[in-house]
């Protein structure tokens, strides 16, 4: 039966990449099956989320929470599909759209998590800057095909490259060029996404306009924060990081009361914790996040033109801030630690020093006097512009996963490491 909440204009796919046939599948399910085969997809299995991949296997890897928040995502839509007073037969936020930007919303990221992505866009910040959310966009606008030394895009749907804009600030126009922007080079994604109206003019304000997203990215956020808050507390008691004493002290040092009854939740986490039954109780907070999202109409320029922005959602507070409660004891008791920053330190300068010496190799010498990169990487380069190569050298090094970064350093530093058969 056909979905009526959406139409020709949420279907339309940006027209570069690997073309498209009707085969049974809607072209939700096309975008969605598209990022499952990926090769970009499966190297999140060994991409950091919060602990280096590989160490031990109880804790989430870029793959796994990816997966989760798939899920949630899911039974979010499950769960507004049938309590909206707004939705009927034939009327419904398509499942598979979501769970295809679920799944592909890390998908950019690069290895040793967030450290990983501050070095690279400081790297980057003469030739466009790097971000793990404009990599999104990149990889599948751009990169998710290669035949030879071409690359082309999976020729994203609207609605689901919509829903993976995250953030809509253009690198130049950022204030700060932390984080939070997409490449200047990406503006004609935001034209086929908003092709009447330019999402510059709508707003005064980068907060703003970054905030303007689309149902679909708005569902995906909130399960993204559903998963982290929960999940990563859930790494850090399994890893020892979290315990009921480092609880007890950091409620008596915070200063900051997020729900009202911060004091009475963490004890009832210590207890759970005690009594080893803190895996139930945290899978049931996610079940209650899920049900404290409502429907609800909105009014604005393209609410018109497609239902993904006439209607949105929205969060009961209490959820929000016991949410908030549990991200910032994942950052004070895991993230804050020394173990921790110890160890993005360390990712951060292998790949500083992976960047460096690829640079010095292909973009400061006028011709390369090794080959340091594959046949396909070392021809591209060959044939680009100084910013060209950075950004090509970029998307070589931000798709590599934790464990091919290491081995990479150490065939090229390591005296003791290092074979002429080895798999590279």
């Amino acid at each position: 039966m056909k979905n009526n909440f959406y139409n020709d204009f949420d279907t339309e796919w940006i027209g570069r990449g690997q073309s498209k046939n009707d085969k049974g599948r809607t072209p939700f399910e096309q975008d969605r099956d598209r990022i499952i085969y990926s090769p970009a997809f499966r190297r999140l299995q060994s991409k950091t989320q919060v602990f280096l991949s590989g160490e031990f296997d109880f804790y989430r890897t870029r793959l796994t929470h990816s997966i989760e928040v798939s899920q949630i995502g899911r039974s979010i839509v499950n769960h507004l599909n049938r309590s909206s007073e707004f939705l009927e037969d034939g009327y419904s936020i398509d499942q598979d759209l979501v769970e295809s930007i679920c799944l592909a919303h890390d998908i950019g990221h690069p290895s040793f998590g967030h450290a990983g992505e501050q070095v690279l866009n400081e790297l980057m910040v003469q030739s466009g800057g790097f971000e793990g959310n404009a990599q999104n966009l990149r990889i599948l606008v751009d990169l998710f095909y290669r035949n030879q030394t071409e690359w082309n895009g999976m020729k994203p749907t609207r609605a689901f490259l919509d829903g993976l804009l995250k953030y809509k600030i253009m690198f130049s126009a950022s204030e700060k060029k932390k984080h939070h922007f997409i490449y200047d080079f990406q503006q004609d994604i935001l034209d086929f996404v908003s092709p009447e109206t330019s999402f510059s003019g709508m707003f005064d304000t980068e907060k703003s306009l970054n905030s303007f997203k689309s149902l679909e990215c708005r569902i995906m956020d909130w399960a993204d924060d559903i998963a982290y808050s929960i999940h990563d507390l859930d790494d850090g008691i399994r890893a020892g990081f979290i315990n009921v004493k480092k609880i007890r002290n950091w409620l008596d040092a915070k200063d900051i009361e997020y729900t009202g009854k911060d004091g009475e939740f963490l004890d009832s986490l210590c207890e759970a914790i005690i009594t080893d039954t803190f895996s139930s109780f945290l899978a049931r907070l996610i079940g209650e996040f899920i049900h404290a999202t409502t429907f609800i109409r909105r009014e604005n320029v393209l609410s018109t033109t497609t239902n993904r922005y006439a209607f949105d959602i929205d969060v009961e507070p209490d959820a929000k801030s016991l949410c908030s409660l549990l991200k910032m004891l994942a950052v004070g008791l895991v993230f804050h630690t020394p173990q921790v920053h110890q160890l993005e330190y360390k990712g951060g300068e292998i790949l500083r020093k992976l960047y460096t010496v690829m640079e010095t190799e292909y973009v400061l010498k006028e011709t390369p006097g090794y080959q340091l990169l594959p046949s396909h990487y070392h021809k591209a380069m060959l044939n680009s512009d100084e910013h060209g190569k950075r950004r090509m050298l970029c998307d070589y090094i931000s798709g590599m996963t934790d464990g091919f970064v290491v081995r990479t350093y150490k065939r090229l530093f390591d005296p003791d490491f290092g074979s002429i058969i080895d798999l590279i």
